[in-house]
């Protein structure tokens, strides 16, 4: 203000004068201090977010680590309760006659098997020709069981040409040993 005073102004362009140095000062606060500030604000929120989800997931992948290894101790008991001499070919034979589809097999081919950890993965694919819906329903529900560690891991069924209420599936099962 003082160079103000030495210069020769009227009132009126003292205060335009004073009114703009009030609006630089001002412009430079808002520029140099309160968006810098809402700007840091706003990647803290940012960072806070993403930290949160990613806890969250970490959080549910704990979880799932924890059902494997529970699953991989129920997984030894069952491997412990199997008889010593099973294998998936003699069981999915023997199931099929149960269920009444064992002259409906056209092939079951058993696979080499592959290690996977501790477990070695054995699996046999088999084709089902001329069966019906409720027999392969019932003869699905037979093998794929918990209490001897088979499951599915694909299958894929058609109608039987020339006999639409019939159906072809092929197979492809698995159990650990």
């Amino acid at each position: 203000m003082n160079i103000l005073m030495k210069l020769k102004l009227t009132k009126r362009e003292k205060y335009y004068v004073g009114g703009g140095l009030l609006l630089l000062v001002l412009f430079l606060v808002v520029q140099f201090v309160l968006i810098p500030f809402i700007d840091a604000k706003e990647r803290a929120r940012r960072s806070v977010a993403a930290n949160e989800k990613i806890l969250k997931e970490m959080h549910s992948l704990s979880a799932e680590y924890r059902a494997m290894q529970g699953g991989s101790l129920d997984i030894k008991e069952v491997l412990a309760g199997r008889p010593k001499d099973f294998t998936l070919f003699s069981f999915l034979e023997k199931q099929a006659g149960m269920v009444g589809v064992k002259q409906n097999i056209k092939y079951m081919k058993p696979s080499t098997s592959v290690e996977t950890g501790s477990y070695t993965e054995s699996s046999v694919e088999m084709k089902l020709e001329k069966i019906t819906l409720k027999q392969l329903v019932e003869y699905l529900h037979l093998v794929e069981s918990r209490k001897h560690l088979v499951s599915v891991k694909r299958i894929s069924v058609k109608q039987t040409k020339g006999a639409e209420e019939y159906l072809t599936a092929l197979v492809h099962l698995i159990t650990y040993q």
